[in-house]
């Protein structure tokens, strides 16, 4: 048996599993229902049907959209709020901005913590770090107790300026678990050391808000893994794109709040690079969510802060922020459960919410009745009812016509073959436009990039939506559909830390600099030694956040002594397509990555290749030929490298299918992916 290792992604509608041989390349995938009601349950499920031994795995990397639906749901503990005394509303008043200067009924983001649960501690810390007010620790003993007393189970200290300084909310932290020993606390200066008051007690209570919900899953989770007689490390992917042990996690559990959607960017960027293309579009959509994340020279982007649960999608300012590093993407409520109804005004619309996998769409069979995405692809003939994961699931095209026509056709006055591809563009066009805002904003122009497409409905969706984009051509790998569990095992061992330090760029004190930097690299260096990691094999990166005296936000720049302000301007430029003003620059904050070596993927694709090519045709609806035409269909495990075909076409496998128009030449590359010029 060689050196098995395997990936876990659960979705909002189905969780994807590959378990890899890392010493002969060879793969299993899998794909199962998701259980919303015990998603460990799904885990167990697609581990048991691979047919690998559980015992025999060594490392199990797993994403979790866990923390994201705690959060938006509100099902976190009950959590007060200790603050420094007179500031207890600033999470309230956020940054004092209307998301939409025109909205006279706007609706606010409202903090995880009430008012009534909300406290001022006396204590102050002043901007330098000199504290000028000790926490009154018999006042901190006194509040803990009551709130025990009153079924608080989690509390949030977020003192001013604790970044500069933190004895102040260490104290408190001593004091609480003194008075209540039982209580969960996050102190700021831990989870979010960063200036900025509004955003680092949204990010802290955010934290202790999830905490034990976290744990209990983790928990439940290594129990049955255990039962399973996994033996192996059990890792968990971060916001950031590095995998952590689940001590982290627990610790830290709003690291995981981008989890499962990190894992796909990190497998697009994977993949890209080894075909020759470093720089693409990375587009997944599942069965809820279609993400979208821009790959720069063979990484992501990375992002210093993430809103979650926004009032409006797409409205910066609309949700709540957590100061936490993650992968720069954007994500919408679009995906193959993503419901269609005709509203009020009589007009079709596809989405945000889902079907999810629980009841599904109609064609499930499980109780759905409210026609999806998945249901349109199905009338319009670009999904096999009887090939649906690779034919273990089948699907009811007679009871999704039927619901189609009662919902969406019959009030809009179509056919129901007109519905279904106002569903499917519909929802294309959604996807484009948000996928083209997002990379016009990193200073990118879609037409010169490729589109990676993945995901269940990834392939489905892929041609139409690069064509709306401008995207020269879409790459579809083998085994698309359950891609972003590959990312999970291209993750390195990491962790960032932050500290702020506000200093003009001509005044740096370079030792300060280099004892502020050092000392996080010792923490990083000693997290990633409890977990294993040589210390020659460790990475550390080093950036620095810049901006202009005045701005409001602040620019990532690589750290070196002698090419800051040349880095900043490169940067600067890059994003707005412009020199900045003569104004000084300044160093808002410093930070350190500390990463172990990044695991080697070497899939053995040969092996699943020797099959036949051309699996007959069927009817599908395309609008260049007006209406349904016969379509050859092709088996994704028959074409080899070289093979070439133009379309269109449809390429089924088992966990997704390929869609694509007429006229497109395609081809399959060095590596087995799927190319397709768009036209």
């Amino acid at each position: 048996m060689g050196m098995l290792r395997a990936g876990v992604d659960i979705g909002g509608t189905f969780t994807d599993l590959i378990v890899v041989d890392g010493e002969t390349g060879a793969f299993t995938i899998g794909k199962t229902l998701t259980t919303p009601g015990d998603p460990s349950l799904a885990i167990e499920t697609a581990l048991v049907e691979s047919g690998q031994p559980v015992g025999a795995l060594r490392d199990l990397v797993h994403g979790t959209t866990l923390v994201t639906n705690a959060l938006i749901e509100r099902k976190g503990d009950l959590t007060a709020l200790m603050t420094t005394e007179g500031f207890r509303d600033a999470v309230e008043i956020g940054r004092e901005n209307r998301y939409d200067l025109y909205d006279l009924g706007i609706e606010l983001p409202v903090p995880l913590v009430p008012r009534y649960l909300r406290f001022g501690v006396p204590e102050r810390t002043l901007a330098d770090g000199a504290v000028l007010h000790i926490v009154d620790v018999a006042f901190v003993e006194k509040l803990a107790r009551e709130l025990a007393e009153h079924g608080i189970v989690a509390i949030a200290v977020t003192f001013l300026n604790s970044f500069a300084h933190a004895a102040n909310e260490r104290a408190a932290r001593e004091a609480i678990l003194r008075a209540a020993p039982g209580m969960r606390v996050s102190i700021s200066s831990e989870v979010s050391p960063t200036i900025r008051e509004f955003e680092r007690t949204s990010t802290t209570i955010a934290n202790v808000y999830v905490q034990a919900r976290v744990e209990r899953y983790l928990r439940d989770l290594e129990a049955r893994l255990e039962r399973m007689e996994f033996g192996g490390n059990f890792l968990l992917m971060l916001s950031s794109g590095g995998v952590a042990t689940a001590a982290t996690a627990i610790a830290f559990p709003i690291r995981l709040l981008e989890s499962g959607p990190a894992a796909g960017a990190l497998a697009a960027a994977t993949y890209g690079m080894a075909s020759g293309h470093p720089d693409l579009v990375s587009f997944d959509m599942g069965g809820t969510t279609a993400k979208f994340c821009v790959i720069d020279d063979g990484k992501p982007l990375i992002a210093h802060e993430f809103e979650f649960d926004r009032i409006y999608r797409f409205r910066k300012g609309s949700g709540l922020p957590a100061t936490i590093p993650v992968i720069e993407m954007v994500e919408i409520g679009a995906g193959g459960g993503s419901i269609a109804r005709v509203n009020t005004l009589g007009l079709l619309k596809v989405g945000p919410d889902s079907a999810g996998a629980d009841p599904g769409p109609v064609c499930y069979g499980r109780g759905g009745t409210e026609p999806t995405v998945t249901d349109a692809d199905l009338v319009l003939g670009y999904l096999d009812p009887a090939f649906f994961l690779g034919g273990r699931m089948g699907l009811e095209l007679e009871a999704t016509k039927t619901a189609m026509e009662e919902r969406v056709a019959r009030p809009l006055g179509l056919s129901v073959a007109e519905a279904a591809w106002g569903i499917h563009q519909i929802v294309n066009e959604t996807m484009a436009s948000a996928a083209r805002a997002h990379v016009l904003e990193r200073g990118k122009d879609p037409s010169t990039l490729p589109m990676f497409a993945f995901g269940g409905a990834g392939p489905v969706h892929g041609y139409r939506v690069a064509q709306a984009l401008g995207s020269p051509r879409m790459i579809v790998p083998l085994g698309a559909g359950i891609m972003s569990t590959l990312g999970f095992l291209t993750a390195p061992t990491a962790f960032d830390f932050v500290r702020p330090w506000r200093v003009a760029l001509d005044r740096i004190d370079w030792t300060r600099a280099e004892e502020i930097l050092g000392q996080m690299e010792g923490e990083g260096r000693a997290l990633l030694a409890a977990s294993g990691v040589a210390d020659d094999a460790m990475t550390v990166e080093r950036t620095v956040d810049m901006r202009y005296v005045g701005q409001g936000h602040e620019i990532a720049v690589g750290y070196s002594e002698d090419g800051l302000a040349e880095g900043f301007d490169r940067a600067y430029r890059q994003l707005y397509g412009r020199p900045g003003p003569p104004v000084p620059v300044e160093i808002l904050n410093w930070r350190v990555t500390v990463s172990g070596p990044k695991p080697e993927i070497r899939l053995r694709i040969e092996s699943v290749a020797d099959a036949v090519v051309e699996k007959g045709t069927r009817q599908a609806y395309l609008p260049e030929l007006d209406g349904y035409a016969e379509v050859p269909v092709l088996n994704r495990y028959g074409l080899k490298r070289g093979y070439r075909f133009s379309g269109p076409a449809i390429v089924e496998e088992r966990e997704s299918t390929t869609v694509i128009g007429p006229g497109a030449e395609c081809w399959i590359d060095e590596k087995w992916n799927l190319v397709v010029e768009i036209r």
